[in-house]
Formats: C-alpha cells, structure tokens, sequence
C-alpha cells in the first residue's frame, strides 16, 4: 500500500485515523508556516509604509512659552492640536514655527543648535530654517506655521 492508503475492506476506524491524520497534519503545517511569514512579512510591511494620519482640526493656539524665556539659537515642542509642533528662535531673533512631524516617517524632529537647523533622528533627515527638506530621505518640506508675539504670549496658526 502506498502511503498507508485505505482499502475498501478496511476498517471505518482506519479509514477515519488516516483520514484525519492526514487533514491535521496539513492543516497544522499550512498555518504555522502561514502564521510565520505573516509574522515576518506585517511587522516590515508596517515599517515600510507610513502610519495614516489624520488632519489636526486646530487652526492656531497659543503657545505656553514666554517669548523672552526662549533664546536665540533654541527651539521648543508644544502641541498643535493632536500633533506636536517646533516653535525656534533663530541666532537673529527671529520666531519661526513648524510641524515636528518628519516628512519622511511621522518621526518627531528637533532642532539643533549646534548644527543650525532642524534634524529627523530617525534616519538623519535635515531641514533648513525655512522648513525645507535639505538632506536626507525626507520627500517634502516641513510645514510651515505662522508666528505672532503679542505681549507674552505667543500664537502659531496655520498658513491660509
């Protein structure tokens, strides 16, 4: 008998042993090989592709930072709406705001003194003082927000 194939005149025990043996054996060998390169293969494909990510519905706020507690050539994150954002004071003095969501991933950039600009850590973007892409794999600028000093406060809204 070839592959221990029933018979007609065997019995419905043998028959059902085989019969179930077989059916097992290859379903539990299709789903643990099934569930292997489903655990290789979602884990890189989640890497690879950038999270989808909703629009902030904040249109401005107001930043919690006293315009004269931030030095020149310094940055702070706050939180614009649901994302963070970048407000930096430039070596001149000047006040500029920008998304600290990263183009390229959705990393959380920073600003570095000690190069001059704003730089993704994740995989060594950098962006210029003006929010554009400028070294990297970045594909688009940084957006850009508008920045109002009133007082002690200050106030980042979108761009119109």
């Amino acid at each position: 008998m070839a592959d221990n194939v029933p018979t007609p005149g065997t019995s419905r025990r043998r028959f059902l042993d085989w019969l179930l043996g077989r059916t097992l054996t290859t379903w539990l060998l299709s789903t643990s090989l099934g569930g292997l390169v489903l655990a290789v293969v979602y884990p890189a494909g989640r890497y690879i592709i950038p999270p989808k990510t909703g629009e902030s519905a904040a249109t401005s706020v107001t930043v919690p930072i006293n315009p004269n507690d931030l030095l020149p050539n310094h940055a702070e994150i706050f939180k614009f709406g649901s994302r963070p954002g970048l407000l930096v004071r430039t070596a001149s003095g000047e006040l500029r705001a920008f998304s600290a969501t990263c183009t390229h991933l959705g990393c959380i950039v920073q600003y570095r003194p000690d190069i001059g600009h704003i730089w993704c850590a994740c995989h060594n973007g950098h962006f210029d003082l003006n929010g554009h892409n400028i070294e990297g794999p970045p594909p688009a600028p940084l957006e850009t927000y508008v920045v109002n000093a009133r007082g002690d406060q200050i106030v980042v809204s979108r761009r119109p």
